[in-house]
């Protein structure tokens, strides 16, 4: 039987603006200016046999250009690969730009194509990915955070509560982390008690404590039942997240910001957390997403991946212990699909792959593009 093969990638970047910039931690801190677009990275491939994949990566300030530069620069290797050989072809992209390093912007750039070839891979076999995978189970327990930024005053914040209860929502997570540690807890005892043990409670401080304000806080925090605190402490200090997770009783839940399998692995091995939150765009798309989940697993930690719930609805789906998935509406203009909730789960798609195809406002969205076949690479202008 003849083997098909990679005949064209397509690269895009382009810009999802935010209806209202929005501001956690990091921002009242002053280490960021308040966030007010996102920058996707979309791979299109092609086979000789006309199948097609999707995939995206991101990067919510800095790096996008980036991002499409290296993806630009390393996809024309895979031209004429079996699409089928995900693994080896993951090993090809990153050794071909390994003088930046095999983490980071590097890795996020062929997250893009990663992702692509799985969705490729789960279409030729007629399945959602979540299915291809190996799912566990029809719906993932999804909890909203878009509603519960600093930025936003408290009135407003109870009013999305409400809001994302009605859409369907299984929890709720808001921001802390503020300088002033009572604007935290007035906010936090505000949302506690407007959901009244509905659904469930989570908060995220975006690595804005020191060591002895987290422990502090956390302690705080513990009579709200919470089923985590994100971010205590800086996403590399995995010894102070070890010593806050065996100092309090509410589970600690870190890790969307490590870039690389290797670091997740130290946050796991270091007993650092208790809810491990990979980022498929992040560590290298699905296939380095695996190695992090085999590893979480052997550990019996519980999941909850970070944002793009297009791509983690499937591989939370396919993890064996309990798990969360983010649901943020933000990308939904780029897509034709909706993820749907129903009795606070988020639910996995019937479609082949990730179930999603560009709508035509990210291609109106859409600053940059090139084509990368056999023939080389052809750039795209954009007004």
């Amino acid at each position: 039987m003849p083997t098909d093969t990679i005949s064209a990638i397509k690269l895009s970047l382009a810009w999802v603006p935010l209806a209202t910039p929005i501001s956690d931690a990091k921002v009242f801190t002053g280490r960021q200016k308040p966030l007010t677009r996102v920058a996707m990275l979309f791979a299109e491939i092609e086979t000789a046999d006309g199948h097609t994949g999707l995939g995206f990566s991101y990067s919510k300030r800095a790096g996008g250009p980036g991002m499409y530069a290296h993806a630009r620069e390393v996809a024309d290797s895979l031209i004429g690969e079996n699409p089928a050989d995900i693994g080896r072809l993951w090993n090809k992209l990153v050794w071909a730009g390994a003088s930046v390093g095999r983490s980071g912007l590097s890795t996020q750039a062929i997250a893009a194509i990663d992702i692509a070839l799985w969705d490729l891979k789960a279409k030729r076999a007629g399945l959602p990915l979540g299915r291809l995978l190996g799912a566990w189970r029809d719906g993932v327990p999804s909890y909203n955070t878009s509603g519960g930024f600093l930025s936003s005053p408290l009135p407003e914040v109870l009013d999305n509560v409400e809001a994302s209860i009605a859409s369907g929502i299984g929890g709720i997570k808001i921001k802390v982390g503020h300088p002033d540690p009572k604007v935290d807890l007035t906010r936090l005892e505000a949302v506690a008690n407007q959901i009244d043990g509905r659904v469930a409670l989570m908060v995220d401080a975006n690595q804005q404590w020191d060591r002895p304000t987290a422990l502090r806080m956390c302690r705080a925090m513990e009579q709200y039942g919470l089923v985590w605190i994100e971010e205590p402490l800086d996403a590399y200090d995995i010894e102070g997240h070890a010593a806050l997770a065996a100092a309090i009783d509410t589970p600690i839940a870190s890790g969307e910001m490590l870039v690389s399998a290797a670091e997740h692995f130290a946050m796991i091995d270091a007993r650092a957390v208790d809810f491990i939150q990979p980022d498929a765009a992040r560590v290298g798309g699905i296939t380095q997403f695996q190695r992090v989940t085999a590893r979480a697993e052997q550990a019996g930690l519980m999941m909850a991946p970070h944002f793009a719930m297009e791509i983690h609805v499937h591989v939370s789906a396919a993890y064996p212990l309990g798990t969360w998935v983010e649901h943020f509406d933000w990308l939904d203009p780029l897509f034709n699909e909706r993820q749907i909730l129903e009795g606070g789960k988020m639910m996995l798609s019937t479609r082949p792959g990730l179930g999603v195809t560009l709508s035509d406002q990210a291609r109106a969205w859409t600053e940059a593009s090139c084509r990368i076949d056999a023939k080389g690479c052809t750039d795209h202008t954009h007004g």
